[in-house]
């Protein structure tokens, strides 16, 4: 059964930093895009980063490139997002997500296993 439980959240001031890891189990994490996603209350899921099952090929929403760097170790079978530079609209529910293949793209719909989430609270 393919799992996923994202970690480090947490409430962090403007301008700080957090590293968010998505760990799998169940599956080989190598064959798998992932992506990471966050949703603030009220507002649409959003995707923030995609990284290729290689970890060759990487992509970011506009809003946040240069803060955001997204990172996987297959040995680890684990997916990292470290976001630097936090504003408080980065605010949300975090999830990663898994597509099998190379899809390097932030479309909701074609990921097909989700984590639950970790909460992201940016706030003075």
């Amino acid at each position: 059964q393919l799992q996923f439980v994202e970690s480090g959240g947490g409430l962090v001031q403007p301008g700080g930093s957090l590293r968010l890891s998505c760990a799998a189990s169940g599956f080989t994490l190598e064959d798998y895009a992932i992506g990471w996603f966050r949703q603030a209350p009220g507002k649409e899921r959003e995707g923030v980063s995609c990284i290729s099952p290689s970890g060759g090929s990487t992509g970011y929403a506009d809003s946040v490139k240069g803060r955001f760097t997204i990172s996987r170790d297959n040995a680890k079978n684990t997916v990292y997002l470290q976001m630097n530079n936090l504003k408080p609209e980065d605010a949300g529910v975090y999830y990663c997500a898994a597509v099998h293949g190379a899809y390097s793209g932030l479309w909701v719909p074609m990921y097909d296993y989700w984590g639950q989430g970790t909460q992201v609270t940016v706030s003075s």
